[in-house]
């Protein structure tokens, strides 16, 4: 099954099939990444600035967690 990832801090998404403690990439140091509350057959029917609107809402919501 294939899972969905995001940064809390630069909003990057990361699909994962078998970990359980996902890092980001993209930023600077070993950021600690949250599983989003996305389906991944969702994910893929989204247009990317439906992906980008998701990203925004998801870090301003859960901004000083």
């Amino acid at each position: 099954m294939i899972k969905l990832f995001i940064c809390p801090k630069c909003g990057w998404i990361r699909t994962v099939s078998r970990r359980v403690d996902v890092e980001c990439l993209k930023c600077e140091g070993k950021v600690q990444m949250l599983p989003a509350k996305l389906d991944y057959a969702q994910y893929t029917k989204m247009s990317p600035q439906e992906r980008q609107d998701y990203v925004e809402s998801w870090l301003y919501i859960h901004r000083d967690r």
